[in-house]
């Protein structure tokens, strides 16, 4: 789909007609969302740009990120979409910025352009450049990434409350140790995604950190003053976002390693009580054994009370070594 922006008063317009060989002046921002061949082609005809594909927007190399060709700025970077769903995903976008013109190359709907489109792109303010409309929309996806970082931190806080800080409870009130593991694994679970959200977003912040000031570098002849100063702006707020990031990271290996050693106190539990229960079983199944091989000497086999007295030295040796765990604080 191929979408043209010309100033902030008017909507997006969608060309039915592909056929056209030149394009309005006014159209400074050509939005491609899964652009199909026609439309590619359209715009190569129309503007002389080539249309980064997917492949190439996918590359990692610096080289392939970043540069420039006829003029033309070719940045790339992926940006973290479905953030808010269960499965967060990364996706490629591509910027192809001209002193007249910018192109954008998404092939995922990603919230921070829906956002930039609704609000910032329609609101009442100066005469729209390509440079501005790009500072703009960086600044709009940087925002978004914050909004998400935000929500990330309050969710880290709320299991960081959960494993830390919850109410110390009497034994007896303690939960059965099924619930008690199945909510670690709960937890283990909101952390992990906690963590590979953010992971996502500190590669997109990246891929921006280097975009910004390739083109402060690269494009400061022609860009406006206003532009240069929002671009250093943003290059402080990504830098501060890569930072807050990070320290998410590092709450995020915490909770994990918290979560890890909780759940291995839940195992070594359960593994001490087989243990306490196997050692508690051998004495009675000594004595029961001796008594049970029936030689002819063996005196308590002619008592009228050694049923009895079996009986009673199979309990005691049963029981006083439970008496010796619990006297050593063992269980």
């Amino acid at each position: 789909m191929l979408t043209l922006y010309s100033s902030r008063n008017r909507p997006g317009e969608q060309l039915s007609d592909l056929s056209a060989t030149a394009l309005s002046p006014a159209a400074l921002w050509l939005d491609l969302v899964r652009p199909e061949p026609s439309e590619i082609a359209f715009v190569k005809r129309t503007t002389g740009i080539e249309v980064p594909s997917f492949d190439a927007l996918s590359e990692i190399e610096s080289s392939s990120r970043l540069r420039t060709s006829n003029g033309a700025l070719y940045l790339s970077t992926p940006l973290t979409y479905r953030s808010d769903s269960d499965q967060p995903w990364s996706t490629p976008v591509g910027f192809v910025l001209t002193r007249e013109r910018l192109v954008t190359v998404r092939f995922e709907e990603v919230t921070a352009f829906a956002n930039f489109i609704n609000h910032d792109f329609a609101a009442d303010s100066e005469e729209l450049s390509s440079a501005a409309v790009f500072v703009e929309l960086l600044d709009a996806i940087t925002d978004r990434f914050a909004d998400v970082l935000e929500r990330i931190a309050a969710e880290l806080d709320t299991l960081s409350h959960r494993l830390f800080r919850a109410p110390v409870v009497q034994p007896q009130e303690r939960r059965p140790s099924a619930r008690e593991s199945a909510d670690l694994r709960l937890i283990l679970r909101r952390v992990g995604h906690s963590g590979d959200l953010a992971s996502k977003i500190r590669d997109s912040l990246h891929g921006i950190a280097r975009i910004v000031p390739f083109v402060s570098g690269t494009a400061g002849a022609w860009l406006p003053d206003e532009v240069k100063r929002r671009l250093d702006t943003l290059r402080q707020d990504v830098t501060s976002l890569s930072d807050y990031d990070a320290h998410l990271v590092d709450t995020v290996q915490l909770l994990l390693d918290a979560t890890l050693g909780l759940i291995n106190v839940e195992q070594n539990n359960i593994i001490k009580v087989l243990t306490i229960v196997s050692v508690v079983g051998i004495p009675p199944t000594l004595v029961a054994s001796i008594y049970g091989m029936n030689f002819k000497g063996m005196p308590e086999l002619g008592w009228s009370w050694g049923y009895p007295y079996g009986l009673a030295m199979i309990g005691l040796s049963a029981i006083l070594p439970l008496l010796w765990f619990k006297w050593r604080g063992w269980y």
